[in-house]
C-alpha cells in the first residue's frame, strides 16, 4: 500500500517487480496481483494451533488435539499454507538470505495481522542457537520480524530469549521426536515487560518449537502468548 508522496514518487519511478514471475508488482510490494491471488490461504481452522478443519464452521473452535493436549500458547495466526509460492519464498528466505524475501513475507504477514489479530505489546522472534546463526549468517525470522514491527509499530525483542541447546534440524523428526528434541532449548536472559506477547516464526509444523518457547515465556509471568507464522504446514 502506498502511504505517502515519497512512496508514490518512488513507485512511479521504480515500480517493484514480482519475485515470482517478474511482472510489475503491487504498490510497495515485490508481488503482482495475480501471484498474490494465487497464494494458498488457510481457511476454517483451529484458533489455537491453526490446524485446518475438514468442514466449514461459522464459529472458531479447538481441534481435538488442542482439547486433549492444550499447548502453552493461546492462539496462532497463520495466513497461508506452507505450499507452492509461500514455501518457495520461505525456503529462499531461509537458505539464500536475500532481504527481498524476508521483506515480502513480513509485508504479507503484517497485512494479515493488521486485519485479523489482537496486537500484542511485544514480538519475540524464535532465536537461533549461536552455532546455527554462525553457519547461516542471519536469522530469517528476525528479518521478517523487523518488517512486521515497523509496519505495525510494535516493539521487537531479539535479546531477551536465548537458544541454549544446539538442537538437530527438526525437518526429519516425528512430532514426538520434535517435542523431545526442543525440550529445554530456550532460556530467558531477561524477563519481558509485557502481559501479551507474540512469538514469531516462519512456519508452524507440529508446534513443538512454539510450545516450548511459550512455556518458558509464560513461566516468567506473561499472561498471553500468541504465535505468528507466515505459513502452516
Amino acid at each position: 500500500m502506498v502511504n505517502n508522496w515519497c512512496d508514490i514518487i518512488q513507485y512511479s519511478l521504480l515500480p517493484p517487480s514480482c519475485i515470482l514471475c517478474g511482472n510489475r508488482g503491487m504498490p510497495c510490494m515485490d508481488l503482482c496481483q495475480p501471484c498474490y491471488d494465487g497464494l494458498l490461504t488457510v481457511g476454517n481452522h483451529c484458533y489455537c494451533c491453526a490446524r485446518p478443519f475438514a468442514t466449514d464452521s461459522i464459529n472458531p473452535h479447538l481441534c481435538g488435539e488442542c482439547q486433549k493436549h492444550p499447548p502453552a500458547f493461546d492462539r496462532t495466526y497463520a495466513p497461508y499454507f506452507h505450499q507452492g509460492a509461500i514455501r518457495y519464498l520461505i525456503n529462499h528466505c531461509k537458505f539464500s538470505g536475500a532481504y527481498k524475501y524476508s521483506r515480502l513475507l513480513g509485508l504479507l504477514l503484517a497485512d494479515f495481522l493488521a486485519n485479523n489479530a489482537e496486537l500484542p505489546e511485544l514480538v519475540i522472534p524464535v532465536p537461533l542457537h549461536p552455532k546455527r546463526y554462525r553457519q547461516r549468517g542471519f536469522n530469517q525470522t528476525l528479518e521478517i520480524g523487523k518488517i512486521i514491527a515497523q509496519e505495525l509499530s510494535i516493539p521487537i525483542d531479539n535479546n531477551c530469549c536465548l537458544h541454549v541447546k544446539n538442537t538437530p534440524h527438526q525437518i526429519s523428526l516425528s512430532g514426538k521426536q520434535r517435542h523431545k528434541n526442543i525440550k529445554n532449548a530456550f532460556q530467558l536472559k531477561t524477563i519481558p515487560k509485557a502481559h501479551h506477547i507474540a512469538i514469531l516464526d516462519d512456519v508452524l509444523t507440529t508446534g513443538a518449537t512454539a510450545n516450548e518457547l511459550a512455556r518458558v515465556i509464560k513461566a516468567s509471568g506473561v499472561n498471553r502468548v500468541d504465535v505468528w507464522v507466515c505459513a502452516r504446514a
